[in-house]
């Protein structure tokens, strides 16, 4: 959120984000380019490693509890007023984004395709291992 926050005077508004360690095949010019929420999020299926998910998805909504729950793939398109009670320095997104979402100013949807977060050694491994296989033909996005 702190890199975010700083960087936002070069960002347009909205802007859209991608977690370094994401490798998708996701359809970024599907992505809303304007939008009256605070924020839409791409959500996945929980992956093994995160079996409890992060936010609720309904009709469109994300909710910060109920549901069922899916994940944030770290895909997310932001307005910069997300950020105008932000102060400079390091902060998670997360928070932000719970709030927002409990305020009904976030919106979102599921992707059910090519997923994968790469954050470990292990899991980087995976996916060239996918990829080998011709399960995935992508390179990692970000």
């Amino acid at each position: 959120g702190g890199g975010m926050f700083q960087a936002l005077p070069r960002l347009t508004d909205p802007f859209l984000a991608v977690n370094a360690d994401v490798a998708t095949d996701f359809p970024f010019a599907t992505l809303p380019a304007a939008m009256e929420a605070l924020a839409h999020l791409v959500v996945v299926p929980n992956p093994p490693h995160h079996p409890m998910g992060d936010f609720a998805l309904l009709g469109g909504k994300i909710l910060p509890e109920g549901e069922p729950r899916y994940t944030f793939g770290g895909i997310g398109v932001y307005r910069h007023a997300l950020f105008s009670e932000c102060t400079p320095g390091r902060f998670p997104l997360a928070p932000l984004l719970r709030r927002a979402a409990g305020r009904g100013q976030v919106t979102g949807e599921l992707y059910r395709g090519t997923w994968m977060d790469i954050g470990t050694p292990e899991r980087l491994e995976s996916w060239r291992k996918l990829q080998q296989r011709g399960g995935a033909t992508d390179e990692p996005a970000g």
